[in-house]
């Protein structure tokens, strides 16, 4: 696991070598400078595979040959002896638990240990973590716009980066709230219930409706016994709404074959429906109305949580015929799967912004701490270890998470602080906690997992207790209120003393 890292980090960790600083003791931390997908929190994700690789880090002989390969010759023969004797046994590893959600500027994760190879485990760290949470956190807002009831499936295996990605999207998409995967090999792995659905190549492939043998969907039980669609089809052409498009006689054919040929729980598929153009094409207007009155349906649509939130507000009343007449037909009619794409090249642009990812900082080294100086406030770091706290208030939401240094004594529930909160730290402002709790725990020890590691139904679980606790103004996706992130008196004492001191 150890040469899953940069080459430039090698450099850095010869010049410590050479200095004689490789054993300093130091401590970073990852942490999400801004929101990601313009919300205001994330969900923490990929704990648990970064204490893997924490156990596995290690160089073997044949990592240290290939390194001797790629490295200047002029590089001391002595340090490549001293790679091979590198593990993470003097490595602790505190972090807030996975399926959390987490705030910018709060360490999701704290790492402790000799600065050559704290600094080693930084891309390695964020390689493991940093996609896990960003795939769970776009799961979240999914299931969020969808509410408790709507069943997503993920199906990003063709457009994922190889199968290592795919996999991870599948698992993360998982935690942050989808119900289940078209991914084979992830149900298998990990448990996932697979769903899956038909492609355009299966419409295609039928040239006409003498093809299709038998012509009618076979019901499950405790639903319709059998339809017959080609003749349902265009009796409800009528009902159809206006910005879904007149489907092509080539989709027709293939209509009524698409659910015997899916798993109990089949998804129809809705190929041609482009949200984002408000339109659709091709399937819905054959397959979906004929179902819109049967029970235990189900249908899809590939979309972006920011178009499917166009679509759910807008719920027009039912027709005269008991019918919806509008897009959001698609929506709110029955329980649909939602097509979810494991990369991210279809996200919105944030205009003038990096797109949003952990980042690692050094915060302390030789127990001095570390400030990283920056005309610009946001991307200043804060400085030294700290112990991180969530307070609630009286109905139970999380208003603000407080930032420590890890010597200070825990706050108290019922007790006024006395705080500045990032963004407006030339005041002090009180607040009273009805609850406090402290966020990080200590995973790893001694080479050692030390913390029981809960399973993946388990994280999905607390992932959705963590998130139905924010507040209303926290949990909505379009203009959330900024949760506020906050540093007590001695904390922001340091900053100021080191900053001046700079």
């Amino acid at each position: 696991m150890a040469p899953l890292a940069d080459l430039y980090q090698v450099s850095m960790a010869y010049g410590h070598w050479r200095a004689g600083r490789q054993r300093a003791p130091a401590a970073a931390e990852l942490f999400f400078r801004r929101p990601p997908f313009r919300g205001s929190f994330a969900l923490g994700a990929g704990l648990a595979e970064g204490l893997r690789g924490l156990r596995a880090f290690r160089f073997s002989a044949a990592d240290v040959a290939y390194l001797r390969s790629v490295l200047p010759s002029t590089i001391d023969d002595a340090f490549f002896d001293y790679l091979a004797t590198l593990d993470a046994s003097e490595v602790t590893v505190t972090a807030i638990p996975e399926g959390s959600v987490v705030f910018a500027r709060v360490p999701f994760l704290q790492v402790k240990g000799p600065l050559l190879v704290v600094q080693l485990l930084e891309t390695t760290l964020l390689c493991l973590i940093n996609y896990a949470s960003l795939v769970a956190t776009n799961a979240a807002r999914f299931r969020l716009l969808a509410g408790p009831d709507m069943k997503l499936i993920e199906m990003g295996l063709r457009r994922a980066q190889g199968p290592d990605g795919a996999l991870s999207a599948s698992k993360y998409s998982y935690i942050g709230g989808f119900d289940c995967t078209s991914n084979i090999l992830a149900g298998k792995l990990y448990g996932i219930p697979v769903r899956g659905t038909i492609a355009h190549s299966f419409i295609m492939s039928f040239r006409c409706l003498e093809e299709v043998q038998p012509r009618g969907l076979q019901g499950l039980p405790g639903a319709f016994s059998r339809l017959d669609i080609p003749i349902l089809a265009p009796e409800q052409r009528g009902f159809i709404p206006w910005s879904i498009s007149v489907a092509s006689s080539g989709s027709a054919p293939a209509a009524p074959r698409s659910p015997d040929v899916g798993p109990q729980g089949w998804s129809s598929s809705a190929g041609g429906v482009s949200p984002e153009r408000g339109r659709g094409a091709e399937f819905p207007p054959l397959l979906l109305p004929p179902l819109w009155d049967q029970p235990r349906t189900q249908g899809n649509s590939r979309c972006q949580h920011w178009v499917m939130a166009k679509s759910l507000p807008t719920r027009s009343p039912k027709s005269s015929t008991g019918r919806r007449r509008q897009n959001a037909q698609l929506w709110g009619g029955f329980r649909v799967f939602c097509l979810f794409s494991a990369d991210f090249h279809q996200l919105p642009p944030q205009r003038g912004h990096r797109f949003p990812s952990l980042l690692p900082q050094l915060v302390e080294v030789n127990g001095s701490p570390c400030l990283k100086l920056t005309e610009d406030e946001e991307k200043m770091t804060i400085p030294g270890m700290k112990a991180i706290y969530r307070l609630y208030d009286a109905a139970g939401h999380p208003f603000m998470d407080l930032m420590a240094l890890e010597e200070e004594p825990s706050p108290s529930a019922g007790q006024e602080l006395g705080i500045r909160v990032l963004g407006r730290l030339e005041e002090t402002t009180k607040v009273i906690p009805t609850t406090v709790e402290s966020l990080h725990r200590t995973y790893f020890r001694d080479g050692q997992v030390c913390e029981p590691l809960p399973s993946l139904p388990e994280v999905r679980t607390h992932a959705q207790v963590s998130l139905n606790l924010l507040s209303p103004a926290h949990r909505r996706l379009h203009e959330p209120q900024p949760y506020p992130v906050a540093v007590t008196e001695r904390l922001h004492q340091l900053f100021l003393e080191l900053r001046q001191g700079s």
